[in-house]
């Protein structure tokens, strides 16, 4: 099967490493759920879930209620949009530790496009984290800075096909090794050892279309649809469980299913396209309910709060220029380019990449405004103004340098893939209600985007103005280590947007007698950056905060903040959802309140962090060495436990026992040691000690390499496969 057609300067680099699915050498288990019920809003649409048995995933309370299931909606249901597909979208749903009844929700999306939540949910700030145990198998524990220490979450794999999601449940062969897909399943291939050749169940978008083109016909292919499909899961979930839409509470007096919902929206990487996109198409629809377009008895208003982005790709027209300016003089000192490259990149950025962009708004502005894909020429030309701006991204692995922690070089063991072995395990399967195997990242659907230059289309700097004039609070945070979506552009995003807000807020809401506020065009960038303290150890980042908007720049942290900087990370999205001042968590009243520091953001240090890779299987052409395929294609090596050994001396297992659950087998408590489960940190001084380390948990499993499915492409289209 053809992938998708790539320039001819990028297919050596396609062959190698373009990543492979991950699959299972057998289908899920038959699947068995206590809950099945119609929409209360919509009959068509049917509500498909379970309690996971305890000890599926470790949370830090043993009361904290969990669910997993599908809301799969028919065919036709997001007219205008020619979706002639089912949707079947999985979320897994994690309450709160403390008061869950009365705590926000808060809704999280991985990027991509085309990459599961369950990577947020297991690689970052979910509830438990998945661990190897003495006999090299895999279980969880609770996650000490899961974001459900001040949270119900709400982790959705989306759009359709993605993670757990599917349109039909389809049986096929994935050859790990080279990414094909065949449906139905193939025999085994013979110039591969049979690990690497596996049968397993998954939606269709590995076919090809009745016309034979396109492979990622049954799902979005634009931020646009994928907005309209996740409003309508919105709309079906949060009316199943009232118990958790902030606005139907058990203590509200209003019990009508359709009050009003006060949730958050944080999204990284590509979520940086989803965030701003999704919010803005909420509120439309919270619009033509008030207009009376849109019926008031057969909707939910979904009422923001806050809109949080995490190293996102968010505007192409102001990010692209600083990839060239963060490779040559960026935060730990690291020349990926010399003087010559620097020059070029700029030159080519203002010559060849910026006007690209613009053509290609030009013509969508004009041909296809809805932004649903719709018009093939202008599809076209925002594709190949991608190319065009890709030809400046890509130049990061010429060094051989890993663009989602420039301190490292390829392959990188971050963030681990243990998860991806343990969610295919088939008692996994069987205990969330999954009717296909896991795949980390679905390239079919990222495919769908690039085919339509979807990264390409502007105006979410507009967007995100717009929700701050509604009163939403937009928070922006930023990893200083990472390069594809690196703080520069960030902060560079996050003064365009203040620059859009020029008329807010309005001279005429001040008290008659005192000076005008300055309005965020003049406020923010004159706001100093504060300090981040996290605890009383160590300076987490600084944050430059102006009313309702923030960004935060995270020291030592690669393009998964909570990853590598878990507490920092916690700390900064409990104040933010909060409405508390971000550097302390003092409160603040964020009406009148700017913070005070440096006007520049100048810290730097030296890269120091550099763990040992792993082979994983799952993973083979972004975890393995020249010398490790080799030993594969010659049948040499062996596999435990989903990693490759190439020789079999060098298999390890943890040295010590480690407590963990699995389904149906909890710990016997699920806290992570003596600490604090609950609560944000409010500092009182600024510790002296400087900037934290970096990874400032411990590594759960041994030596283990996070494979990034579609890396290839991160290169290749400057889009981030990662939330």
């Amino acid at each position: 099967m053809e992938f998708f057609r790539l320039p001819p300067a990028l297919l050596a680099m396609v062959a190698a490493f373009l990543p492979a699915m991950t699959a299972l050498s057998h289908t899920p288990p038959p699947v068995s759920y206590s809950n099945i019920l119609q929409s209360r809003l919509n009959p068509d649409i049917t509500i498909s879930y379970k309690e996971p048995p305890p000890g599926t995933c470790m949370s830090a309370i043993s009361s904290q209620k969990q669910y997993t299931g599908y809301i799969s909606i028919p065919p036709y249901t997001l007219a205008p949009i020619q979706q002639n597909y089912s949707i079947n979208t999985f979320f897994w749903f994690v309450e709160a530790r403390d008061n869950p009844d009365v705590s926000p929700l808060t809704i999280w999306l991985s990027g991509g496009p085309g990459t599961s939540s369950m990577f947020g949910l297991f690689n970052e700030m979910g509830p438990c984290e998945v661990v190897q145990l003495s006999d090299g198998t895999y279980g969880t524990q609770a996650n000490l800075w899961g974001w459900d220490r001040s949270s119900n979450m709400l982790f959705i794999d989306q759009p359709n096909e993605v993670g757990f999601s599917y349109d039909v449940a389809t049986n096929a062969t994935f050859d790990l090794f080279s990414g094909d897909v065949f449906e139905p399943p193939t025999p085994p291939n013979p110039d591969l050892p049979d690990y690497m050749y596996l049968n397993g169940t998954f939606g269709s978008s590995g076919n090809f279309d009745e016309e034979g083109t396109t492979p990622w016909a049954k799902t979005a292919n634009t931020t646009e649809i994928a907005a309209r499909a996740t409003w309508h899961f919105l709309q079906s979930w949060l009316s199943t469980f009232p118990k958790y839409n902030p606005g139907v509470r058990s203590n509200n007096t209003n019990s009508q299913v359709n009050g009003p919902v006060g949730v958050n929206l944080f999204a990284e990487s590509y979520g940086g396209k989803y965030a701003p996109v999704f919010a803005s198409y909420f509120e439309e629809q919270n619009q033509a309910r008030l207009n009376g377009s849109l019926s008031r008895n057969g909707t939910l208003e979904v009422r923001l709060e806050v809109v949080g982005i995490i190293n996102g790709i968010i505007d192409d027209l102001i990010q692209d220029q600083y990839f060239t300016q963060f490779g040559y003089n960026n935060t730990y000192g690291i020349k990926v380019f010399n003087e010559v490259d620097f020059i070029n990149g700029n030159n080519d950025y203002l010559n060849h990449c910026a006007p690209a962009i613009l053509a290609c708004r030009a013509a969508m502005s004009s041909t296809d405004p809805e932004g649903y894909g719709d018009d093939n020429n202008t599809n076209q030309l925002c594709e190949e103004a991608q190319y065009t701006c890709n030809e400046i991204t890509g130049r990061i692995q010429a060094g051989g340098y890993y663009p989602y922690d420039i301190r490292q070089q390829l392959p990188s063991p971050d963030p681990p893939a243990a998860y991806q072995e343990y969610l295919n395990n088939e008692t996994v399967l069987a205990a969330i209600g999954a009717k296909v195997n896991f795949t980390e990242s679905n390239p079919y659907v990222q495919a769908g985007f690039i085919s339509t230059g979807d990264t390409i289309r502007g105006g979410l700097v507009e967007d995100l103005a717009n929700l701050i004039r509604g009163g939403v609070r937009v928070a922006l945070i930023y990893g200083d280590a990472d390069y594809l979506c690196n703080w520069f552009g960030g902060e560079a995003i996050s003064l365009a947007l203040a620059a859009e807000l020029s008329d807010y807020p309005y001279a005429a809401s001040t008290v008659p007698g005192t000076s005008s506020p300055p309005t965020y065009a003049d406020g923010f960038p004159a706001a100093g950056y504060a300090q981040i303290v996290p605890n009383k150890t160590y300076v987490g980042g600084v944050v430059r905060q102006y009313g309702n908007l923030s960004f935060s720049r995270i020291y030592n942290a690669g393009h998964f903040v909570p990853y590598y900087q878990p507490e920092t990370a916690f700390n900064v999205f409990a104040r933010i959802i909060n409405g508390l001042e971000v550097a302390t968590g003092d409160l603040v009243d964020l009406s009148s309140f700017g913070s005070t520091g440096p006007a520049n953001s100048t810290f730097t240090t030296t890269a120091t962090y550099s763990p040992e890779p792993t082979c994983w299987v799952r993973a083979w052409n972004t975890s393995c060495s020249g010398d490790d395929t080799h030993g594969m294609l010659a049948g040499d090596g062996v596999v435990a436990n989903g990693i490759y050994y190439l020789n079999s001396k060098d298999m390890t297992m943890p040295t010590t026992s480690i407590a963990a659950g699995v389904p149906g087998h909890p710990m016997s408590s699920g806290s992570p040691g003596s600490a604090k489960l609950t609560g944000v940190y409010t500092a009182t001084s600024t510790p002296s000690q400087g900037a934290a380390n970096s990874l400032t948990h411990s590594p759960v499993v041994i030596s283990n390499f996070g494979p990034l499915i579609a890396l290839l492409l991160a290169f290749a289209f400057g889009i981030l496969v990662m939330l």
